[in-house]
């Protein structure tokens, strides 16, 4: 394979890999839409305390989404250390999230029922951009087995271009 064809193999795995996570993370922002304003509409939970709470609800959604979809087939064999660090990554998204609710809310006083869908929203975006990052690198690890046979793949069909190669030349020459 080419390094062309190696680069547009790796650009299309990367692409399906953002579209589920995508997918996903669109029904997570569903779910944590809906959580917030049934928590702000039905209880008297102040608007940050419920905008975390419903964040909470989202990301043990994600979970099972990223986990059973999106990352089914990476590495499952430290699942304790995989759920710790979703959830250690998950937090950090959460603050980002939250922070931005909470600067909106208490920092500009913008916290009427449309701007507190806005900046839940805006907070989602960063904290996505984070999240997608630090699950691929550190959570849901590619299998070190599937990359070695890709390589191993590549160096066969090359050497074996190589051979062609040098047979046709010897063929040519007598």
């Amino acid at each position: 394979m080419s390094e062309r064809g190696a680069l547009r193999a790796r650009l299309d795995l990367l692409a399906r890999e953002v579209a589920k996570f995508g997918a996903v993370g669109a029904l997570g922002l569903v779910v944590n839409i809906a959580v917030s304003n049934l928590l702000w509409r039905t209880t008297d939970l102040q608007v940050v305390r419920a905008g975390l709470l419903a964040t909470l609800v989202a990301i043990l959604f994600n979970y099972v989404g990223f986990r059973y979809w999106t990352y089914r087939d990476r590495d499952k064999s430290g699942r304790t250390r995989e759920l710790t660090l979703f959830l250690l990554f998950s937090a950090v998204g959460a603050v980002i999230e939250t922070g931005v609710l909470y600067t909106a809310t208490y920092g500009f006083g913008w916290n009427s029922p449309v701007q507190s869908n806005v900046f839940k929203i805006l907070g989602i975006g960063i904290a996505t951009l984070f999240r997608f990052w630090s699950y691929r690198t550190w959570v849901f690890k590619a299998l070190p087995a599937k990359e070695t046979v890709l390589n191993a793949e590549g160096f066969l069909k090359q050497g074996c271009t190589e051979r062609v190669r040098r047979v046709e030349a010897d063929t040519a020459r007598q």
